[in-house]
């Protein structure tokens, strides 16, 4: 085993990052579930919880990749394609908020700051990949930075969410009911 690549002494922490993604995928499913309508009537809503559901799925997917017992050329290509995977989805969700409907972006609280988030803690990815194949000690440093990024990100996404909803059921509540004829 390659030096650099010494996934026992990583073993602790991905356990726990791995288990902080599974319960936080439970979390985002209950808490989605109990706001279902407000995120299927807002389309921004919808298209940022269910990206927030894939991003934990491959940060789980990722910590199996980094527990699981394999020579360093193979992870390091693992985490390159499960990383550019995952950065398809904001590449596409930059694009159609930004530029193809601006609207959705104003109604679903799209920050570009939480969008270049995503972006950078994908490429930390692929360029963790990149090290561990080199046999860099920096490989799964990098990796480890891109996988804590995405969880604070995804966090503070779903959190803005949240706030969105909790905004949107408040100013309906405010709005004077029509009286019936």
């Amino acid at each position: 085993m390659d030096a650099a690549y010494q996934p026992e002494l990583w073993r602790d922490l991905y356990v726990m990052l791995g288990t902080s993604s599974a319960a936080l995928i439970g979390l985002l499913y209950v808490v989605t579930s109990l706001h279902l309508d407000e995120i299927v009537n807002n389309e921004a809503y919808r298209i940022r919880a269910r990206s927030n559901s894939i991003f934990l799925i491959i940060t789980l997917v990722e910590a199996a990749l980094i527990l699981t017992p394999q020579p360093a050329m193979a992870l390091g290509a693992e985490l390159i394609l499960l990383n550019l995977f995952g950065w398809s989805f904001p590449v596409r969700n930059t694009y159609r908020f930004l530029y193809k409907d601006r609207d959705l972006s104003k109604r679903g609280g799209l920050r570009r700051s939480r969008a270049a988030a995503f972006h950078g803690s994908f490429l930390l990815g692929v360029a963790g990949g990149i090290g561990v194949i080199e046999g860099l000690q920096l490989g799964l440093y990098l990796a480890t930075a891109s996988y804590v990024g995405l969880l604070v990100t995804i966090t503070m996404n779903a959190w803005s969410i949240m706030l969105g909803i909790g905004q949107d059921e408040k100013l309906a509540k405010a709005r004077p009911k029509k009286r019936a004829r």
